[in-house]
Parts: C-alpha cells; structure tokens; sequence
C-alpha cells in the first residue's frame, strides 16, 4: 500500500490538514516582506551634487544656474565616460582651478530627493555613483545566503524533519530582523561597523527566510494527498503575494528605512509560536522509518478528520515501505539527484530553470521603482499582477498540465523583454504615449514572470522524490540565489551602461530555458514519486534514454522461481515427447 493510498483512509485534506495549511500558509507572507523591504529601506531616490554646505533642496535646481553651469557637458560624458549621460551627469561635477582651468570630478557629497522617501540607507550611506557597489554588495550577500539556507536547511530538513527546522529558521528570521533595525548607526558606529553587522544580519536573515519559504513549501505539499496537492501548491502562493501587499501598505505610511525595519520585525514575533502549531510530515517519518511516530500523527488525523484509523492498512504499508528499504539501491543524499542519467537530466534542467526563473523574477520585481510611477503605486501594481497570474494558474494548471503553461509563460516573457528595446528606442520615442505603452510591457513582463516562477516551484516539488525532495529543492534554490545575485547586480550595475541591458539579459536566458523544459516529463495527475525508480518511470520527452537496470531482489527471487518452473516445465514436455516418439 501506497502511503498516499492510506493517507486517503483519514481523509487527505480534512480539518487537521486545512488549519495546519492555513498556519503554513501565513508564514509564505514572511519571505516576501524580508526580501522586498529592501526595495524601500535601501532605495535609490533622484539625487545631484551637492554644491555648497547649505544646499539642501533638490528641487533648486530646476532654477539654479549654477548647477546647471556645474553638470558637465554631455559631448564630454559620450566621449570620457563609460556610464550613461544621466549617471554622469548626476554622479560628476564642473569646477574651476585658481588659474581658470575647468575641471570634471566626482561629487563628493549629494542631494537626495524627498517626494517618495524621507530616509533611506541609500541616503544615509552615500550609496550611489561609485559607491552603488555597497547597495549591491548588501543584497547579493542577501542572496548568496538564499543560497546557503536553501541547501542547508533542506538538507537538515530532510534529516531531522520539516517542524524543527522550519521553527528554527522563524527564531532567527525575529532576532536578525531586530538587529537589522538598531544596530547600523553611522554616527554611532561608524560607517564600516555598521555596514559589516547589517550585511551579516542580512545573510543570517536570507538563510532563515529560505529555510521557512522551502522547508514551508515542502511541508505543505506533503500534508495531503495527490488531488490536493495542486491547490496547496498553488494557494501558498497566493500568501507570498498577499505579503508583498502588507509590505507595500506599511512602507506607504512609514518611509523612514529604521522605523520600518523594526515595525516589521514585530511582526515575526508572532510567528516564533507556531512550533507548537505546525505539524511534521507523516510521509517523511515512514520514508525515514519512524513508523512509531507516524502511527501516533496518523491516529491523531484519524481522529480529528472524524475517520477510523485502519490499523491492517497502516501494517500493509509499514510491511511494503520496510521492504522497499531493503531492496532500494539509490543512495539518498545529493548523489541520489544525480545517480541515473534520467535523474541526473532532471537536476540539471531543473537546476537551470530555477536559476534563469530566479534572475528574472526578482530582476523585474526589484525594479518596479522604474517604472515611472509612484513607487508605492508600482509595487502594488506589481503585487496585484502576481495574484492575477496565480488565478490564471489556478484555472488552467490542472487543466493542461504544467509542462506547456511554463514553457509559454517564459517564451512570451522573452519575447515581450526582447520587444523592450525597439520599443524603449525607436517607436512613439519621445511621446506621452511611451510610457504608457513601456509600463503596460513591464505589467505583461511581472505576469508572465509570476507566473513561471510559481510553476517552477510546483513542477519541481513533483519530479523529485520524497527521499530527496527537501535536497533537491533545496539545491534547485541555492542555483536559483545565483540567478537572484545576478539579476540584482544587472538592476544596479548594467544599467548604468545601458538602461536596456538586464532586459535583453533576461529575455535571451528566458528563451533558451523555455526550450530546454521541452524535454522533462508531465506530471499532471501523477502521485508524488517515493524512489528515484518512480521519477525515472515517468521519462524524458523529446530523448530516450535507456534506464539504469535496477531489478529488486524480491523480483529477481520470483524470476528464478518462474525460470525453474519453467524449466521443469521443458523438461516434462521433453520426456512426454520422447514417449511418444518411442
């Protein structure tokens, strides 16, 4: 017996299973806040030099014929510099020597506009021309701990169990949070003390937030059975939106980067309780042999979905799972993602997949501040778009599978990215109607980046197997922080050569990674695979492959047994036949 064949004897998605999910869910509202407050406490308002002591308005400058005497030339920016003419001319200054020679140098200190942000760290740290690296350095170590949390905590997952894990990582998203809040202090501290705690907090923050956001994710699906496993897929996602929304609303009423660091932090408090709250994944205890406890969570499922535990169900699959253990050759562990060559075409491709679903993603959400409207107004927009690719997802996933949806959701993402730049260059240039036409692409742009993202996730949840699932989603994450680092960077580096180069970045990766997913299997109404044999029955698409020869002991054992018959069989026949011919 199947594990998800008894799970249905206690009713898959019952009432234990629905409040639990729900606590599940609420958590997904944490990744998205510790990821995306960044956006707001380290954004990047309008700016100019600074051009004597008590210049302080931004907005003198519209009237102000020094600063216009002072930005240099932009024949001199086209021809001495390789940054855009804007960056240039915000970022250096003219100055004239004793003996009236002009001079083009840096700016030393700047103006900062305020119509969007009071105070921000971009303002309070001087991060921006030349020290941009700072912004980008603070954000890609968030995400190169992404990175780190993902393969560790899935691998701790996958060995001491989905609720301790996941209620550790909460404990030390609340601590990290709190740090983040109070200790960088330029005055206080100094620049470089500050700057060291918070980038560490910040990895520490990005381990823990990718430890809830897998372990999370992997514990919802393994709570119910093969028909429910789609909507809680699906619906997670719909929190990691929801969160971005409560993000937006906090940092529309509070634009001050530390008050809002520390308002959010309250609210993981909260959160640090939910150990007691959470349950551990039943399929995880009897692939791991903890058969003990797994008839105590399963009774009290019985009980609480109103059902009869069965207890000649629950022998039959303790008897079937111990000798499935015996007889299993894969070696669990990251080796096991890799240990057939139908495995191993699966990890790769789905390794690649996360990583280009990864760039392109935050790439695109974390520029949503270019998008020349209101910030606020933006990302709310941006969040909104999201909940409307997962309703279409929803519609239609179940419907057609998740193979084609993905495959046209990232080849349409290319197509509009590489449209970007004919449109940006050449049509209605220098027309109202341009930018109109560019946010609606940047909207298409979000959806169909969404929508890819949340599929990724789901497909790849449903081609690992439970033995190395947590692994394997947890390795798929820590390529995809890579992705992450690179299109951060892209946001903050790239366009100061050119505005339109992360676009063509990520609408040239879109495209190959939409047609290598040609070749990975469906997995539409199939039972989450238990072994790497089960992965591997489902094949490859568009290449064959032969399968690695793996026959069971107990089959080889039936085989012999149907050989000797056989034998005896011939033999008795023989005999007969001699007989006869005497």
């Amino acid at each position: 017996m199947k594990f998800d064949d008894f799970l249905h004897t206690v009713n898959d998605f019952g009432r234990y299973q629905k409040l639990r999910y729900f606590c599940i869910c609420l958590t997904y509202m944490l990744p998205p806040i510790m990821v995306y407050t960044w956006s707001f406490a380290a954004a990047t308002p309008s700016f100019r030099c600074k051009l004597y002591d008590n210049d302080a308005d931004f907005n003198i400058r519209q009237s102000s014929l020094s600063y216009n005497q002072s930005q240099p030339d932009e024949a001199y920016c086209k021809a001495n510099m390789k940054i855009s003419v804007k960056e240039c001319q915000r970022c250096y200054m003219k100055t004239m020597t004793n003996t009236g020679i002009e001079k083009i140098q840096p700016c030393n200190n700047y103006v900062f506009d305020q119509k969007y942000y009071d105070y921000t760290l971009v303002e309070e740290w001087s991060m921006v021309c030349d020290r941009t690296v700072f912004r980008s350095a603070v954000q890609n170590i968030f995400f190169f701990g992404y990175m780190v949390g993902s393969i560790f905590f899935g691998i701790m997952a996958d060995k001491y169990g989905r609720r301790p894990i996941m209620s550790i990582c909460i404990i030390l998203m609340a601590c990290t949070g709190f740090i983040c809040a109070f200790f960088p202090q330029k005055d206080k501290f100094g620049f470089w003390p500050s700057y060291l705690v918070y980038t560490i907090s910040r990895f520490i923050l990005a381990c823990s937030t990718r430890g809830i956001a897998v372990t999370g994710f992997v514990l919802a699906t393994e709570l119910v059975g093969p028909k429910n496993k789609f909507l809680t897929a699906i619906i997670v996602q719909y929190f990691f939106a929801f969160g971005q929304l409560f993000l937006v609303t906090f940092a529309y009423f509070i634009r001050e980067w530390r008050r809002l660091t520390f308002t959010l932090s309250l609210f993981t408090i909260p959160f640090t309780f939910f150990y007691f709250v959470l349950p551990e994944s039943a399929r995880w205890m009897i692939s791991k042999g903890h058969y003990k406890k797994a008839e105590l969570l399963l009774r009290k499922i019985a009980k609480t979905n109103n059902r009869t535990f069965d207890e000649e169900a629950f022998q039959q699959l303790i008897d079937e799972q111990q000798l499935n253990s015996k007889e299993k050759s894969q070696q669990i562990g990251i080796l096991g993602l890799f240990q057939s060559k139908i495995m191993c075409i699966i990890s790769i491709n789905l390794f690649f997949q996360w990583f280009v679903q990864n760039l392109v993603f935050y790439g695109i959400s974390q520029s949503t501040g270019n998008w020349g409207f209101d910030p606020y107004l933006s990302f709310a927009i941006s969040a909104f778009v999201e909940i409307l690719s997962y309703i279409v997802l929803h519609l239609v996933l179940n419907r057609i599978g998740r193979k084609r949806p993905y495959f046209i959701a990232v080849l349409c993402f290319s197509m509009i990215a590489l449209l970007t730049i004919p449109v940006q260059n050449y049509i209605l240039k220098n027309n109202p109607k341009q930018k109109i036409l560019i946010f609606i692409m940047n909207v298409l742009l979000k959806f169909f980046a969404a929508g890819s993202y949340a599929i990724i996730y789901i497909y790849a949840n449903e081609l690992f197997p439970t033995g190395i699932r947590n692994t394997g989603m947890g390795i798929c994450s820590m390529v995809a922080r890579i992705g992450a680092i690179v299109g951060t960077t892209s946001n903050d580096m790239l366009t100061r050569v050119w505005i339109n180069l992360p676009v063509v970045l990520f609408g040239i990766l879109s495209l190959i990674a939409a047609f290598l997913v040609l070749m990975l299997p469906e997995t539409l109404n199939k039972t989450l695979p238990q072994t790497i044999e089960d992965t591997e029955q489902m094949g490859l698409s568009c290449i064959r492959i032969r399968a690695d020869k793996r026959t069971p002991k107990r089959k080889v054992q039936i085989d012999n047994i149907d050989d000797q018959d056989l034998n005896e069989d011939q033999l008795l026949n023989e005999n007969l036949k001699m007989r006869e011919d005497v």
